[in-house]
């Protein structure tokens, strides 16, 4: 109620009841209100009207919740931010990372080039895809599949049984790098389904690039059907 000027009707009302002697038992009584501003329609409040006002209170706790506050000067890689959802696309350029591998691939742990990847997530959710290039993508930028194990054929991430838990009150920057440590600091184990992100042997990539630094080569990457754009809502 920001506006003091504006005219605010009443709508409905709530009468909570409570047996005598005990502070826990009783139940609610909703009441419609007429015209004038008076009580009506008297009735146990329903579970539909509940569930509505529950909602109603949890989105206006969570309006008043800071969420996905930059820390400073909104950085380049950002390339979406939709900060009552949760939501958040942005970009890193190629670089070395460390890699985790589970036993069956036969890779050792070690540290290998990437190449440069698009990432999508929110608090409970994460896709990856690569770039065709080392430029800042623009919205018609075809996406490529991102090169790694454990990673759908629609760039969905399988978390497996990572315990995913970030703060309500996350600011932007500790969000994406909280994710960024997820998906690397997690064990990649297994290709998943019939898809094989890359041109040739998804294995023999990542154990050549694991024993020389060497860059990522880009010719291995596939193209998927999605463009930027279509991830921008």
């Amino acid at each position: 109620m920001e506006n003091l000027q504006d005219l605010y009707h009443p709508t409905s009302a709530l009468v909570f009841y409570s047996l005598a002697g005990s502070g826990t038992e009783g139940y609610v009584e909703h009441y419609d209100m007429d015209r004038n501003g008076n009580p009506v329609n008297a009735h146990p409040l329903t579970v539909r009207e509940a569930e509505r006002l529950a909602k109603s209170l949890t989105l206006t706790k969570q309006e008043k919740e800071p969420s996905l506050m930059t820390e400073g000067i909104l950085n380049p890689n950002i390339l979406f931010l939709d900060a009552v959802n949760a939501k958040v696309i942005w970009y890193t350029k190629k670089m070395r990372r460390d890699m985790l591998f589970t036993e069956q691939l036969g890779l050792k742990n070690g540290t290998a080039n990437v190449p440069p990847m698009l990432w999508v997530a929110t608090r409970q959710s994460l896709s990856v895809y690569a770039l065709p290039n080392n430029r800042r993508p623009i919205a018609k930028t075809k996406l490529c599949h991102a090169p790694f194990f454990n990673v759908y054929e629609n760039g969905s991430v399988c978390l497996g049984n990572v315990d995913v838990q970030i703060s309500r009150t996350a600011s932007l920057e500790e969000f994406t790098k909280v994710w960024e440590g997820y998906f690397f600091n997690s064990y990649f184990s297994h290709l998943m389904s019939s898809h094989n992100p890359v041109k040739g042997n998804c294995v023999s990539l990542w154990k050549s690039l694991l024993q020389k630094e060497k860059n990522f080569p880009m010719d291995v990457l596939k193209e998927s059907n999605v463009k930027l754009n279509s991830l921008l809502k």
